[in-house]
């Protein structure tokens, strides 16, 4: 009997759909308080009314795999350096499982400490 291959197509994964997954992913591990959007996310959701979904997570790719910055804002008394180790494990290995392409780098830039008894921004 013999097996035959067949090649149907190629699939690919958008970066937003890359991005969502990433911020999903990150905004579940405790001590995350929330992603942080740069310049331009603030300018489209202030100007264009457009709330970016894959807010706080930056995407570059090359032929070897993808890279990730992250910008969290972190709860008040969370050992940052332990948080910043569990979301870059975290974020590569499941983003490795649901894409299965390599991620080279998750990036963690930490942009602030929500202090207790402040309000998270809607």
């Amino acid at each position: 009997m013999s097996q035959q291959e067949e090649n149907l197509g190629t699939i690919k994964i958008s970066d937003e759909v890359i991005t969502v997954c990433a911020a999903n992913i990150v905004s579940k591990i405790p001590g995350v308080c929330e992603l942080s959007g740069g310049f331009t996310e603030n300018l489209s959701r202030n100007i264009l009314g457009i709330d970016p979904s894959g807010k706080g997570v930056k995407l570059s790719r090359s032929d070897e795999g993808l890279v990730l910055d992250i910008y969290v804002i972190v709860e008040y008394g969370i050992r940052i350096p332990q948080l910043a180790w569990d979301i870059q494990s975290k974020v590569k290995q499941e983003l490795e499982s649901i894409t299965d392409i390599t991620v080279l780098e998750v990036n963690i830039h930490v942009q602030g400490v929500a202090l207790p008894g402040e309000e998270q921004k809607e």
